[in-house]
């Protein structure tokens, strides 16, 4: 059986993310989405909400496993015996910033496979920034969230 992980702060997780697991779907038996403390960001969303964002999304997909991590990547692939792991890619700024990070992972352990998913251009400008920003400014968000998120996010936040 192949597996992968895809990990994120999802903060809040949008259909660019979603795309991602998608494509992942197309290519392995089961998908690992690990909802990441990352210590050098600031949440809107705690690590439990965010987790219970994501799992209502794949609440019907039996592929799909979401947890809560806050280790490191590598010591997360092990733990799931995958050397697998997937980023989905926006734009260069995007590019650069998880080609550093795959090398600093590669050092930590040799067997690290990372893979590079596009976006699809309808989704190059979806950012959980811009969700956070539009949920900030009272703007409509639905869009750029899947419908569980968003109904999840109409509830604690006073917007439409």
């Amino acid at each position: 059986m192949k597996k992968c992980v895809f990990a994120g702060t999802f903060d809040p997780f949008t259909v660019g993310h979603a795309d991602t697991v998608e494509k992942c779907l197309a290519l392995f038996d089961e998908v690992v989405i690990a909802v990441a403390e990352n210590r050098s960001k600031t949440c809107r969303y705690d690590l439990g909400f965010r987790e219970r964002m994501v799992r209502a999304v794949y609440e019907n997909e039996p592929r799909v496993r979401v947890l809560a991590w806050e280790g490191t990547i590598v010591d997360l692939l092990e733990r799931e015996n995958t050397p697998f792991y997937v980023r989905g890619l926006r734009n260069a700024v995007d590019y650069e910033y998880e080609t550093t990070d795959f090398y600093a992972s590669r050092d930590l352990d040799g067997n690290f496979v990372e893979l590079y998913f596009p976006t699809e251009q309808a989704h190059t400008h979806i950012s959980s920034t811009l969700v956070r920003n539009c949920i900030a400014f009272r703007k409509p968000f639905s869009r750029y969230v899947p419908p569980a998120v968003y109904r999840m996010l109409s509830e604690v936040e006073s917007c439409s």
